[in-house]
């Protein structure tokens, strides 16, 4: 198999990129996008805000480049976004580093392709929050601490490091504890037992110190100097205390609040679309590695190396024991899987190993991106109806992927059928369906017409809502309040609610004309009752932006 040409990678980079034309979602990304806008205006990178609210849950590294993007490029989609997708290229960058040093440049371009094309990454450069981030850090920490144990340069090491700083600045100690899984797993299956105590190790712990100290200087001030403040409904709460233990370990050992009573199987089976079309590949390379280490009596060889597979399971399996998940949280460990999915397909196409595997699993994964490439003309034509020249591009794109099927003489077609069906998949899902869904995203909509017709977002009340609305302030530029009582108007000319609040305004004696009025749906939660075009009307809810005299 040739190796992957590099303008399949400049492709993907300009798919990814079309993401800032598509709205920030509710509820995290457009909670994510208003602090980094409150940060930008405030000017105070040490303390975190939410419309105005003592801010403690995630770390400040997202918020910190994407208020500087903001900053430099404006409040808007483009500057918000910016940052992450820069690091979703850099992650593609060490995965493909990595993964050569490991098994060499072909591998590690499969590798690279991998990744840039399961549907997870694409999620993340649209939706996006800290996973994008924290995965890049992980694995360009995994790459150059590994680059460290070949030539002994203290360079790599202390570029591992600072990656390592930053990914826990983003989204706490699993940026830590994933690299020391990939190489604690490596260096015992080989009796190396000299690799855990070196004292260079010293430096690279001081580097992560320094970087961590404006961080944890901005947590005490913020919190730790002030116990009287609430926080989720609590005094004396501790924000260093919080971010280094309460909330990753707390949720191992039941001190955090957070449960959602989900076990060990969660996250695999949200892989089966976030990792999509790839899991096929990954979820038997597994098992073959574990057979094999099995026969080797637990014990690798030279030329071996378990940092891959013993990274992406140990981490799985510390995810997994949380008493609280959610089905992103497994993105910090795609890369790794990424690899080890490259390997056996360099297995079976360069190799010929697995004959079985691979006959079986060729035109399997090619039905499945078969069966994609239709629901998604499902969605253009019929759910989200396109343009005739938006069908005739998905008719061109589709008669290539036939072409490709069809074609006898294409060398690893198992790969290229399903990296080109997610690419053309994806270019229609970004340009198309996702902005189709995002006019029913009510906190963007009402907040860009806030915006535009200059009405001042603090003359603005919510009440009687019911969805989540942090898109709003973001893209109304402003903090927009929530009202729960008609007695806390007060100075709200504006009142944003839907057809329960407008009867009680009326009923109290409120007058006021319909500025603005629409249908809206929570675009994160889809139903088959949304997605039919003969249904839609009865999943929608009425919304009123009424201008009080």
């Amino acid at each position: 198999m040739t190796k992957v040409p590099f303008w399949v990678f400049i492709l993907v980079a300009i798919l990814y990129f079309t993401a800032v034309g598509v709205d920030t979602m509710d509820v995290d990304a457009s909670q994510y996008a208003e602090i980094s806008r409150e940060m930008m205006k405030s000017g105070d990178y040490l303390h975190l805000f939410d419309r105005g609210a003592d801010y403690l849950d995630k770390p400040p590294f997202l918020f910190w480049v994407s208020a500087a993007s903001m900053r430099v490029f404006g409040i808007n989609n483009f500057g918000y976004k910016l940052p992450s997708i820069l690091f979703a290229l850099l992650a593609l960058l060490s995965t493909y580093k990595l993964a050569k040093n490991l098994y060499g440049e072909v591998t590690g371009r499969i590798a690279a392709l991998v990744l840039a094309t399961c549907q997870g990454m694409f999620l993340m450069t649209n939706d996006v929050r800290c996973d994008t981030i924290l995965m890049s850090c992980v694995v360009t920490a995994i790459w150059l601490i590994h680059e460290w144990t070949v030539n002994k340069k203290l360079a790599y090491l202390l570029g591992g490091s600072a990656a390592i700083a930053v990914g826990m600045m983003t989204k706490g100690p699993i940026a830590l504890m994933a690299p020391a899984f990939c190489f604690i797993s490596d260096w015992a299956l080989k009796r190396q037992w000299r690799n855990f105590f070196q004292p260079a190790y010293i430096s690279g712990f001081i580097v992560i110190a320094v970087l961590l100290l404006p961080m944890s200087i901005g947590l005490y001030q913020q919190f730790d100097l002030h116990p009287e403040k609430i926080v989720n409904g609590k005094t004396g709460v501790s924000g260093l205390r919080f971010f280094y233990w309460s909330q990753s370990f707390g949720r191992i050992t039941g001190e955090s609040p957070w449960k959602n009573d989900v076990d060990i199987s969660f996250l695999l089976v949200n892989m089966l679309w976030s990792f999509l079309p790839w899991i096929f590949l990954l979820l038997p390379a597994l098992v073959l590695n574990c057979i094999q280490l099995v026969r080797q009596k637990f014990r690798l060889l030279p030329q071996q190396e378990w940092i891959t597979t013993g990274g992406f399971l140990l981490t799985y399996l510390a995810l997994g024991s949380s008493s609280y998940q959610l089905p992103h949280y497994i993105f910090v460990a795609f890369p790794l899987a990424a690899i080890v999915s490259a390997r056996l397909l360099s297995q079976l196409i360069e190799e010929g190993k697995f004959c079985r595997i691979y006959n079986f699993l060729s035109p399997f994964m090619a039905i499945i991106i078969f069966i994609l490439l239709l629901l998604t003309l499902a969605l253009i034509a019929y759910a989200f109806p396109s343009s005739p020249l938006v069908l005739t591009a998905w008719v061109i794109c589709f008669g290539i992927w036939l072409f490709l099927a069809f074609r006898r003489s294409l060398t690893g077609k198992i790969f290229w059928l399903s990296a080109s069906g997610m690419v053309i998949i994806n270019i229609f899902i970004s340009s198309c369906i996702y902005p189709a869904l995002l006019q029913y995203q009510l906190g963007s909509q009402v907040g860009r017409y806030i915006h535009e017709k200059s009405i001042p977002a603090n003359e603005v009340g919510i009440y009687k809502v019911n969805d989540g609305v942090n898109s709003i302030n973001f893209y109304a530029q402003g903090n927009v309040t929530t009202i729960d009582t008609l007695t806390n108007l007060h100075d709200k000319k504006y009142i944003l609610t839907m057809d329960k609040g407008m009867e009680d305004l009326a009923k109290n004696g409120y007058h006021f004309n319909i500025e603005k009025q629409g249908h809206f749906f929570k675009v994160s939660e889809l139903t088959p009752e949304f997605l039919n075009p003969k249904t839609r009307s009865n999943a929608l809810r009425n919304y009123y932006l009424l201008n009080l005299k």
